[in-house]
């Protein structure tokens, strides 16, 4: 079967939730592309897009037309070739009008599993839950006589638990997309023990269409990703714990959120991405991966305290961020919560205490002002050096803290989950958006 084949006939499960529906969109588009090449000309594309509400399933096809109407303006050129037997056709606004409906008159929303019986290609973006994702593709997989591939979006549970358990027999490979899928250009690609050559050649010709960097990563349960975030979050709780003697539990996770963002130079504090990511989803992940690695324990009483008072964070449907540790206002976090209270506590009400413990410090340069500039090398090692010599308690803990984050990164390639430091690097530039990789000799 060959590539455009495969595509023909595709499922995406759980298609209206964040993932779901970014894969969905990348989906429709690359399968709407192939169907106007010449020789593909009259064959039927067929994309199901199944999920268990209706409602939720309306709203995804909102948001697929008014994102293919970007991706359409911004290729309007290649569309004019595309199109270019249309006479039909005359200015750009009709062009990109047919490419929508040619774009959604592939997608056909069902809360039906059934839909996907004659399907060839399955990606699966449900519910982190192992049973039920192997329940759900030992179902399709009974019925359906075309001996479909499964693409799991799973971002921790072992790919070849799956396998065995839904009895696949190696039709089943890790394609894990960051979120969301349409903006991130990173893809974990992983293998189970008994992964089909085929299955994988497919991955990879896939995400080299979408133009996706791929990464390869072994098959243990959280993978680089959250193999590395997991355990910093475990590293910012330990150390909120520990400041417990001389800070409020407030003013610890304020100091943590903000060494972890300024101090090291990210895009947003250790906090405030649980709170993106979702308070109660770590949670859930530490608890996937905690039951499937053995040699260690990955567990956070801090997440688990905050989630007993219905702490949660995540965003909303429109992508903004809920309240969670944090409290936000224009996306930007303004207090932070306080279980001993149940109250946020205003930020501005404990910063300069806070600040004045943490002592002197470096002035570290902008997130945004390092990404992608050329001199970014030279400007960090400028910057690493002064955080080295500098004294006091801030400059202490930013150092542990890289130098944390250094060693989960290399435990990451020593316990074989990673191939190497560059992979490790990899996943945390492009799908963390992180300025430089953890694994450095920066300090």
């Amino acid at each position: 079967m060959t590539y455009e084949e495969r595509l023909q006939h595709v499922s995406v499960l759980g298609a209206a939730g964040k993932m779901g529906s970014g894969i969905l969109l990348l989906t429709a588009v690359e399968m709407a592309d192939l169907s106007l090449k010449p020789e593909n000309r009259g064959k039927p594309f067929v994309l199901n897009a199944i999920d268990v509400s209706d409602e939720a399933l309306s709203g995804v096809l909102k948001y697929l037309k008014a994102q293919v109407l970007k991706m359409a303006e911004k290729k309007v050129v290649a569309l004019r070739k595309a199109y270019a037997g249309r006479a039909d056709l005359i200015d750009n606004n009709e062009i990109i009008d047919q490419y929508i409906f040619d774009v959604l008159s592939l997608v056909r929303p069902s809360t039906r599993m059934e839909a996907a019986f004659d399907s060839r290609l399955v990606f699966e973006a449900i519910k982190e839950d192992q049973e039920l994702k192997i329940s759900i593709f030992a179902k399709i997989a009974a019925s359906n006589p075309h001996l479909p591939w499964f693409f799991t979006n799973t971002s921790s549970i072992p790919i070849t638990k799956l396998d065995e358990g839904a009895g696949l027999g190696g039709r089943i490979i890790g394609f894990h997309f960051y979120n969301p899928p349409a903006v991130q250009k990173l893809v974990e690609v992983i293998k189970a023990k008994q992964t089909l050559p085929e299955v994988e050649e497919f991955a990879l010709a896939y995400a080299k269409s979408l133009r996706k960097i791929v990464v390869p990563s072994h098959d243990v349960a959280g993978f680089i990703g959250n193999g590395h975030f997991m355990r910093d979050i475990l590293h910012a709780a330990t150390e909120v714990e520990k400041l417990g003697k001389e800070f409020s539990f407030v003013e610890a996770v304020y100091a943590m959120n903000r060494i972890s963002q300024d101090l090291l130079v990210r895009p947003m504090g250790i906090f405030q991405l649980v709170d993106y990511v979702g308070v109660d989803v770590c949670s859930f992940i530490m608890s996937v991966m905690d039951h499937h690695l053995k040699e260690e324990t990955l567990h956070c009483p801090l997440l688990d305290r905050l989630l007993s008072q219905g702490v949660k964070g995540g965003q909303y449907s429109d992508g903004s961020q809920k309240d969670g540790i944090l409290k936000y206002e224009k996306g930007r976090p303004v207090a932070i919560y306080d279980p001993g209270t149940r109250v946020y506590v205003p930020i501005g009400d404990i910063q300069p205490a806070v600040d004045a413990k943490l002592g002197n410090l470096p002035v570290p340069p902008a997130w945004k002002a390092v990404v992608g500039n050329k001199a970014k090398e030279e400007i960090l090692r400028e910057y690493f050096s002064q955080l080295k010599a500098a004294s006091g308690l801030g400059a202490e803990l930013a150092r542990f803290y890289a130098t944390r984050s250094c060693e989960i990164g290399k435990q990451l390639v020593s316990s074989g989950v990673a191939g190497n430091e560059n992979d490790v690097n990899t996943v945390l530039l492009t799908g963390f958006f992180h300025a430089y990789g953890p694994v450095n000799n920066y300090l």
